[in-house]
């Protein structure tokens, strides 16, 4: 049995738009970076934690092999991350943060059997066009910032101030599909 270990709805749709059949588990883990934690090292250790918590949980109440997904997607900017933002304010100072430059998105993704866990990351470097503060603000009052890491959604409104990215889209996105089906091949369901 195949298991998403996210709430998030985009996640969600991807998977199953690459065909995979899944039921959705999301896991409750601290999101906070440690202290000096380097982003890729950030939301490796998240993706683990996320399918390890689920694994052990659902594993308890089923005999049926299992096969959980877990992901966590940052922003990064000058090695900064850039999670979801906490309030309106703060997604304003990362859509302040990531105007006019590029920045590196970084997803982690783990697959965690009862054999075995397996983690890897993908990075996508994205340009973001010089934002005014008026288009920076009536984006934010949309509130698809919220939700959202470093504030902002390419698959929606911020889609117009994105003219290039280096690397996977669905990774943007919040899942890199590419890299997850060759994980999910590479380590079946087991009991």
């Amino acid at each position: 049995m195949l298991v998403l270990a996210s709430a998030s709805p985009r996640r969600r749709e991807l998977l199953a738009q690459v065909g995979y059949s899944f039921t959705v588990h999301p896991a409750h883990v601290t999101e906070d970076p440690r202290p000096g934690e380097a982003p890729v090292a950030y939301v490796t250790r998240l993706a683990r934690e996320k399918a390890e918590a689920v694994f052990a949980e659902l594993s308890a109440q089923t005999s049926a092999p299992l096969q959980v997904v877990g992901a966590d997607t940052t922003v990064t900017v000058d090695n900064r991350i850039l999670a979801k933002p906490e309030d309106p304010a703060d997604a304003v100072r990362m859509l302040r943060l990531l105007s006019g430059r590029s920045h590196h998105v970084v997803t982690g993704v783990a697959v965690v059997t009862a054999e075995r866990a397996e983690v890897a990351a993908e990075v996508t470097a994205v340009r973001f066009l010089s934002l005014s503060e008026a288009e920076i603000q009536s984006y934010v009052a949309t509130g698809e910032p919220m939700d959202k890491a470093g504030a902002y959604a390419i698959q929606g409104r911020a889609a117009r101030w994105i003219p290039r990215i280096e690397g996977c889209y669905f990774n943007v996105v919040g899942l890199p599909l590419a890299l997850v089906a060759a994980m999910l091949e590479s380590v079946p369901p087991t009991n």
